[in-house]
């Protein structure tokens, strides 16, 4: 066959490493549609003087977008036939990129677990971006739910692995260069309030709420060169669970991003992604609010430039988030849809 159905479970082996294709070159471009589709408003990764005023080169791209791109180039060899992306853990960004660089992404499958109704199975992988020179740019781990083909096929393996429940603030910072705080001007980042104004414990609603139409999922999807079948095919999809295309969980996470701005302006760099999880599905016509905890901050060892917020920050749908919903007993609020847990950097 010249065509490729994509993976299904069976066809998974614990240990293997899949060199992904299509290295993509990401531009100002693509930048300024991220901006078009999120309204994200971080000033470092909006001004380039800005960002070259406190120790940048110039302005970085933005984080969830370098994730999103090596995200991309993994589903059509991981979750083409995905149900659902399930989770994130032990994510860090190793190295800042900039407008030009080229990206290209490796996977190592770390874990498979048939499910009990042997109609699919978790495949857990590692996954790396690389820029050109063959520097790793960010590494995450992320386990997905994917269809057998063939429910009689002998699973593949069965082994869990064992991830960490957080990022070491001591490892956080690679993609961040040494910066000037002194230079670093509030009144054009748009809040007045550093890292020593945050404390652990503290809620902060983000008051702001963004509905999703069709064909921004659409265009972002595509942005990112992200193929899974649950996001475009309408045709085949009538006839799934919910019978509409599923908005893309990364979406979600980068509308909630570009939400926590009020309230958390000065959380200019995410460095790592302790954990995360997609609750519930969006769709076309919902409505996204947020809200954050700050669970924890941390000092990073031989900067004295930044400190590390730990924020667990909450997404939901056509629900405001005054009344900060949360986990509900075993479960959520059913309003909530992601609960992304991750460090971000803060001038001291």
């Amino acid at each position: 066959m010249k065509t490729h159905p994509g993976r299904f479970f069976e066809h998974f082996r614990l240990g293997e490493t899949i060199r992904h294709a299509t290295p993509r070159t990401v531009t100002v471009g693509d930048a300024a549609l991220y901006t078009a589709l999120y309204g994200s408003r971080f000033a470092v990764q909006s001004s380039d003087a800005f960002a070259e005023a406190i120790g940048y080169p110039q302005s970085p791209l933005d984080d969830w977008l370098v994730f999103h791109v090596v995200f991309g180039k993994t589903v059509p060899d991981i979750s083409l036939n995905a149900v659902a992306n399930l989770g994130y853990a032990d994510g860090r960004f190793l190295k800042p990129v900039y407008p030009g660089e080229t990206l290209s992404s490796v996977s190592e499958v770390i874990g498979l677990k048939e499910s009990s109704n042997r109609q699919t199975g978790v495949v857990y992988v590692r996954s790396t971006g690389f820029d050109a020179g063959g520097e790793p740019v960010l590494s995450y781990c992320r386990w997905v739910l994917v269809k057998k083909r063939d429910a009689a096929a002998p699973a593949p393996g069965d082994h869990v692995p064992e991830l960490p429940k957080a990022v070491d603030p001591k490892n956080l910072g690679a993609a961040c260069p040494p910066l000037d705080p002194t230079a670093y001007d509030l009144d054009l980042a748009g809040s007045p309030h550093r890292f020593g104004d945050y404390t652990a414990g503290e809620r902060i609603d983000h008051v702001d709420g963004m509905t999703v139409e069709e064909a921004e999922h659409q265009i972002a999807t595509r942005l990112y060169q992200n193929t899974a079948k649950v996001h475009f095919d309408q045709h085949a999809a009538k006839d799934s669970r919910f019978g509409r295309r599923l908005i893309y969980g990364g979406h979600v996470i980068s509308l909630a991003r570009a939400l926590s701005f009020n309230g958390l302006a000065n959380a200019f760099h995410v460095a790592a992604v302790n954990g995360g999880r997609h609750v519930a599905p969006l769709f076309s016509g919902d409505t996204v609010y947020a809200w954050s905890e700050i669970s924890d901050t941390a000092d990073i060892p031989g900067r004295s430039d930044v400190g590390a917020l730990r924020i667990r920050t909450i997404a939901t749908k056509n629900q405001p988030c005054a009344a900060f919903p949360d986990k509900a007993g075993e479960g959520y609020d059913p309003a909530v849809i992601l609960d992304l847990d991750y460090w971000a950097l803060m001038a001291l």
